[in-house]
């Protein structure tokens, strides 16, 4: 199956939730399936269409692996990995007719974020939810721009108990470039106070 063909076109008008058993990599169904289920969000709920930022981003990608392995520099250590695809639509441009900022640092925080969750639920046990975000930093590398292809590639890079740091690659798998790279550093959140 060539990338463009995993994705809506970008006039895809309405997307369908991914069947889980296409995506590739080791990780387990059940977490293949976790994951398809936070990207359909607000297609199974469209009281999420207003209440989300992005949700058209959110619906048109698709994932295409999700596993664990050994880190090639400490291989007693594990990441997680999870590659995405999604075609560039209207609503991500910007006036220079190329994918905004704002949207790159959208797919970044969002999609390494998932790397995260596949990580966590495979430390724990149970299934991981979506901690929030402490820093990110994005670099831009080149445009993509209306009807690309893009690969959005995300490694975790460490998981302690409270702070894990991720990084993404942006790939324009219809021009073979690199549009931006990023790290995100997010943290469980803090329990709330007991009201007295």
């Amino acid at each position: 199956m060539s990338p463009s063909s995993a994705s809506p076109s970008p006039s895809s008008s309405s997307p369908q939730p991914q069947d889980p058993s296409t995506i590739t990599g080791n990780a387990s169904l059940e977490i293949k399936t976790h994951l398809c289920d936070l990207l359909a969000l607000p297609i199974r709920q469209p009281e999420y269409q207003k209440k989300i930022f992005a949700t058209t981003c959110m619906t048109g990608m698709r994932l295409t692996e999700v596993g664990t392995r050994p880190m090639v520099d400490e291989p007693e250590r594990e990441e997680a990995r999870v590659v995405m695809e999604l075609v560039v639509r209207e609503e991500m441009m910007n006036f220079a007719n190329t994918v905004h900022g704002g949207c790159i640092a959208y797919l970044v925080d969002f999609c390494s974020s998932l790397a995260l969750v596949v990580l966590r639920t495979k430390q724990k046990g149970e299934l991981a939810s979506i901690s929030v975000s402490q820093s990110m930093n994005v670099v831009f590398h080149s445009p993509a721009l209306l009807g690309d292809t893009l690969r959005i590639v995300n490694s975790t890079i460490t998981s302690g108990s409270r702070v894990m740091t991720a990084r993404t690659e942006i790939w324009d798998d219809t021009h073979h470039r690199l549009v931006a790279t990023g790290v995100h550093v997010k943290m469980e959140p803090s329990p709330p106070k007991a009201k007295m």
